[in-house]
C-alpha cells in the first residue's frame, strides 16, 4: 500500500509535479490529484497503482511500507511513528 503523503513525498523527492508524474505513469492527471488528495491509504485500480509505483521507481524513489527494511542505498526519508501517549 501506498499513502497520499508517500505519493506527494515520493514526487518532492526528485522535483517531480503530478503532471509529470501522470505523464510518465501514462495516467490521467486528475487521477493523480485524486489520490494525492485522499486520506491514508491511496486507492484505485491496482493497475494504476503499479503505472504509478514503476514511475517513481524509474525516477530513482523507493517506495518503503511500514515496518519494512530499505533495501537500496542512496538518500531517503521515513516517516516514524508517533510515540506512544
Amino acid at each position: 500500500m501506498i499513502t497520499a503523503s508517500q505519493l506527494r513525498a515520493a514526487r518532492a523527492l526528485v522535483g517531480m509535479d503530478q503532471k509529470t508524474l501522470a505523464e510518465k505513469a501514462g495516467v490521467s492527471l486528475p487521477t493523480i490529484q485524486r489520490m494525492e488528495a485522499s486520506q491514508g491509504n491511496v486507492r484505485g485500480v491496482v493497475d494504476t497503482l503499479t503505472k504509478i509505483v514503476n514511475a517513481l521507481d524509474a525516477a530513482g524513489v523507493e517506495l518503503i511500507g511500514e515496518n519494512m527494511p530499505s533495501y537500496g542505498t542512496g538518500r531517503g526519508v521515513r516517516l516514524k511513528s508517533p510515540p506512544a501517549e
